[in-house]
């Protein structure tokens, strides 16, 4: 949601040459999948913002304000924005190799660590908050404008603004040309090992300091969203082309003008705004903003945002699901292996695009207590775990990741597991509660 201040500040775009459908098709194609061979790797890293001592507490948003102000002033490598609650997020600039991307985002953790420990804050890898009810900290019309919209569906729009956090991994889109680093074997890939990352990187079982049954409670909600918003396309054809009728078929989150609120229309596309021209014709720009309000578990912008992995515990915590992604793939053998893998999952699809089908389902619910998502785990981090050295990963890096693969997914665990013994205690293992819909 952070990616698009640029975006919103644009306002009204009244004047401007109104889009076609076939304007859209050829802009969207353009602007959504650039390939070519993988070279470059990012990552996004959001974290919850709590009181050092008392994290039970809520921090005030005068807190948050001073705090985020001492942080503009630090220089950072990466890009550092705040989402709709408070959450900070610090996003890397393209990085030309896993250690590169890794030493990057380190670095500038520790400067923005160091800046909230003199305010009595700290960055906490949850990815739902487990205490706090959802509480906007800002306060502008595209917020605004996405609030009122997501409320139509119900209360989890407001609990993924205001209350998530997760490690988003940014891939190349890859060859144009077929194989193991082609654009839709990675495309298909990116959407089939979903289900495995949810499972083994799940931690959020919390809300409001009760389990809500789900390990992933962050997937469960974004799931609530609904698919026009958070869901993808088939993958039963081209990346292209399923993807821009995606986007044309997507509800239109908002209308901007120059001054007061923004338009929040129901049940209007892009395709049907188009159409009609009303309540004004739609825009280049307005098509570059409509791109930034969904938000699918694979987002393709050039390159493909796996958005799917759950905020993990730990200062370096979001190092293991970063290095996993990218020997997945980027390392050709690794790719192929993961690729193996995970097709047998594919059927329990039911053919029903991510995240609203019962493969993502059981991985949000279960983790890896599923059988065929343990399997699935297992051979992609031992694969994963291979490819280290071949993609030029330190040996601290390849212990970091063993040790996740010892500790957790050997076992059919995830962090939320530990989450779960701490409250509840080690003899109620898996003892996960009601789901809080119910």
């Amino acid at each position: 949601m952070s990616d698009s201040p640029a975006a919103s500040a644009s306002g009204c775009t009244e004047g401007r040459t109104a889009l076609t459908t076939a304007e859209v098709e050829a802009l969207v194609s353009g602007i959504c999948f650039k390939t070519g061979p993988p070279r470059a790797l990012g990552v996004e890293v959001e974290w919850l913002v709590h009181e050092l001592r008392t994290p039970l507490l809520p921090v005030t948003p005068e807190r948050l304000e001073a705090a985020y102000a001492a942080l503009r002033t630090v220089p950072l490598r990466s890009a550092l924005t705040v989402e709709p609650g408070g959450q900070l997020e610090l996003s890397s600039p393209p990085a030309a190799s896993l250690m590169e991307c890794i030493g990057t985002v380190s670095a500038d953790l520790d400067a923005v660590r160091a800046v909230l420990a003199e305010d009595g804050l700290r960055l906490v890898g949850m990815g739902h908050d487990p205490w706090h009810t959802p509480r906007r900290f800002l306060r502008e019309r595209r917020y605004d404008a996405l609030e009122a919209c997501l409320d139509r569906g119900g209360p989890a729009g407001r609990h993924m603004m205001c209350t998530s956090a997760s490690v988003q991994v940014c891939v190349d889109a890859g060859h144009e040309e077929p194989g193991p680093l082609g654009h839709v074997r990675r495309w298909w890939l990116a959407h089939q090992l979903g289900p495995v990352l949810v499972a083994a990187f799940a931690n959020s079982p919390l809300l409001g300091r009760r389990p809500t049954g789900w390990l992933s409670t962050r997937q469960l909600l974004w799931t609530e969203i609904g698919p026009g918003r958070a869901g993808a396309p088939p993958l039963d054809g081209a990346p292209r082309t399923a993807w821009v009728r995606h986007v044309l078929d997507a509800p239109v989150m908002c209308v901007r003008r120059e001054d007061g609120p923004w338009e929040v229309p129901k049940a209007l596309t892009f395709r049907e705004w188009i159409r009609s021209g009303r309540p004004r014709p739609p825009t280049r720009e307005d098509l570059d903003y409509h791109l930034t309000t969904l938000f699918p578990p694979v987002r393709p912008r050039g390159h493909l945002e796996l958005r799917m992995i759950d905020a993990q515990p730990g200062d370096d915590g979001w190092i293991v699901p970063l290095a996993v992604t990218a020997a997945l793939f980027d390392d050709p053998e690794a790719a192929e292996t993961a690729y193996r893998a995970v097709k047998p999952l594919a059927e329990r699809t039911h053919g029903l695009p991510a995240p609203h089908n019962p493969l993502w389902t059981d991985a949000a619910r279960s983790g890896l207590a599923d059988p065929e998502l343990h399997e699935a785990a297992i051979a992609c981090f031992v694969a994963a775990l291979d490819a280290l050295p071949r993609i030029g990963a330190t040996a601290e890096v390849a212990d970091a990741v063993r040790t996740y693969l010892d500790r957790y997914v050997l076992k059919g665990r995830c962090p939320a597991d530990d989450l779960l013994d701490r409250l509840r205690g080690p003899d109620r293992r898996r003892s996960h509660g009601k789901d809080f819909r119910t």
